[in-house]
């Protein structure tokens, strides 16, 4: 699976293409998109209740994720956040995201896979071509040395694209590029 910092740029990333312009700048839509991408992870710490593995499972898949994106517009609506709505489709996508990086990396713990579309079924998916390493979860230097070199692969590979979808929405809300304004210019 990919590092939480990967999981962190791809919401933020996610956050910067999906946004309205007039919501790119959002803390609050920032904020529940890229705690959207970092969530299913949370999974992680039902190992400390039960003594199940539950990684990878129901938590990784776009069912939890409409029902986190229900919750999430439920309550901003409770709580008179303008564009409630809007808010659980930054939660949906975030969290899809996530499924999207950990569907795309090199996985060795057993389930093979993510529950990716529970529930309509239970089976277990995996992209045949990993673009990302797995992270390792022991504490020894062999470990933190393949962690280092697999999140630097991930920042080689996520920054650039943060770096362009950055620079596409500026430029667009800059007028550097405006489809009105030239279609004026050429008309008259």
């Amino acid at each position: 699976m990919p590092s939480p910092l990967a999981h962190a740029l791809a919401g933020f990333t996610t956050h910067i293409l999906t946004a309205p312009a007039d919501e790119l700048g959002s803390r609050r839509r920032t904020l529940v998109t890229v705690g959207a991408a970092l969530a299913p992870d949370l999974d992680f710490t039902w190992k400390l209740v039960d003594g199940v593995n539950h990684h990878q499972a129901q938590g990784h898949s776009v069912g939890v994720g409409l029902g986190v994106a229900v919750a999430v517009a439920a309550v901003a609506s409770l709580a008179g956040v303008p564009r409630a709505a809007g808010l659980g489709l930054a939660a949906l996508l975030g969290w899809c995201s996530h499924i999207v990086l950990d569907l795309l990396n090199v996985d060795t713990s057993p389930p093979i896979g993510l529950m990716a579309l529970w529930p309509l079924t239970d089976g277990y998916y995996k992209s045949p071509v990993a673009v990302f390493l797995d992270i390792g979860r022991t504490l020894n230097w062999r470990t933190v040395r393949h962690d280092a070199i697999a999140i630097a692969w991930e920042l080689a590979l996520v920054c650039p694209v943060l770096v362009a979808a950055w620079r596409m929405r500026t430029r667009r809300r800059s007028g550097a590029w405006d489809g009105a304004r030239f279609r004026e210019q050429i008309s008259g």
